[in-house]
């Protein structure tokens, strides 16, 4: 499985944040896919991530902002943060899990500045 995100670059400060995952096979299968991000001299962090019922989970950080959806027809997951802030700048990264190991895409970078 082969994963591409989509949507990173220059975002301004109190703007949305969106981003997409798209997957080359069928996301409806995953148990979890998930949204990881990463800055630099930070830890990689868990940013959201949804079940395969549609259970969802977000980070401290961005609790109450941020939004992960899922079109199975389109194989695609999406991330959306509200009010993005500087802090909000990293390597954002998307993992989907079949249960035989988790798969990544190449990630993709975002900054929050004006």
């Amino acid at each position: 499985v082969q994963l591409v995100e989509h949507g990173g670059g220059l975002v301004q400060p109190g703007g949305p944040l969106r981003l997409s995952c798209i997957a080359s096979g069928d996301i409806s299968s995953a148990y979890v896919m998930a949204w990881f991000r990463q800055a630099p001299g930070k830890e990689r962090e868990l940013v959201a991530s949804m079940g395969r019922v549609g259970i969802t989970t977000y980070g401290s950080s961005v609790k109450g902002r941020a939004t992960i959806s899922r079109d199975s027809a389109k194989n695609t997951v999406y991330l959306e943060i509200n009010t993005a802030t500087p802090e909000d700048s990293a390597v954002y990264s998307c993992m989907l899990n079949y249960g035989t190991g988790p798969y990544w895409g190449q990630g993709t970078q975002v900054t929050v500045s004006s």
